[in-house]
């Protein structure tokens, strides 16, 4: 493990998230605890090598450090805080992106083990040595570029098959099987992210998910915590954000884009996510510097 800090750290010119040459990879440096932060995780395997985070999921609260890692299986709306970090420590994280048919591929040539599946759409994990191992293989790739487009997909392929032996193996299953109440939900995920800024049915999203309105309901709620209408606004306030700050867009630009057709309404929504109203927040945010990231 502190190999693998070191790792982290050479390749993490500073504070924030550092996205790698290597496809689907990135590492994460913090020098000091953060805020907390709203964001929206895709679905991926976190590892700490140094330093802790907590990362909120509704009202519950998941505290990893190196001993154990994160896996987000469904594009979550999760608050982040670095807990533990100095300059002389930082906060040392590796991320690796996960690949729904690669893991069908897999649980093909060797379907595993039935039970441990979870409503959640996260899992927190022991991380073992041979996690560790590979994971640090594949950073250690971005010193031999020549490398990368052989050798990067046979570890990450590696590294999809660790997660699918092992104690997280049944919320991993369900990203694969197509048929998972897991996967329907995510088809639900996918039609809202499409058509955030545009009002629904929930007859129609239930169609696209291929289940009851109720059932979704149900099921939506268990993995994110949120009901459909809840993660729709979520969504948009995280693209207003965006919008803000990446676009300089104003406040009132920002939530009409999004769909907000009262902008009172829009910044109140806004400020009770972010804790400011939207011109405030991006304000704040355009002073302090980079904005730190969920893990």
């Amino acid at each position: 493990m502190d190999d693998l800090a070191s790792l982290i750290a050479r390749h993490a010119s500073g504070d924030g998230m550092h996205d790698m040459p290597v496809p689907g990879l990135a590492v994460i440096r913090y020098s000091h605890p953060t805020d907390r932060v709203p964001v929206l995780h895709e679905p991926a395997v976190c590892i700490i090598a140094q330093g802790a985070k907590v990362v909120l999921l509704g009202e519950e609260a998941y505290r990893f450090d190196r001993a154990s890692h994160l896996v987000v299986s469904v594009d979550l709306p999760l608050v982040g805080q670095v807990v533990e970090a100095t300059p002389e420590r930082p906060y040392l994280c590796v991320r690796v992106d996960l690949e729904p048919a690669l893991l069908g591929e897999l649980m093909l040539q060797q379907p595993p083990e039935p039970g441990g599946e979870t409503a959640r759409g996260l899992h927190l994990s022991r991380t073992t040595p041979e996690m560790v191992d590979a994971v640090g293989r594949l950073l250690g790739l971005l010193d031999r570029p020549q490398d990368t487009p052989i050798l990067a997909p046979l570890i990450r392929r590696e590294i999809h098959y660790r997660l699918l032996t092992g104690d997280q193996a049944g919320i991993v299953r369900q990203i694969g099987a197509p048929d998972s109440r897991l996967s329907q939900v995510n088809r639900a995920i996918a039609w809202i992210r499409a058509n955030f800024d545009r009002p629904f049915r929930m007859e129609a999203l239930a169609r696209e998910a291929g289940m009851s309105p109720s059932a979704l309901h149900q099921h939506f709620k268990a993995v994110t915590s949120l009901s459909p209408l809840q993660y729709q606004k979520q969504i948009r306030l995280q693209e207003a954000r965006r919008l803000m700050l990446g676009e300089a867009r104003d406040a009132q630009a920002a939530g009409f884009q999004v769909g907000y057709e009262s902008p009172s309404q829009f910044s109140r929504e806004y400020a009770r996510l972010f804790g400011a109203p939207p011109a405030r927040d991006a304000a704040r945010l355009r002073a302090a510097g980079p904005i730190p990231v969920a893990v």
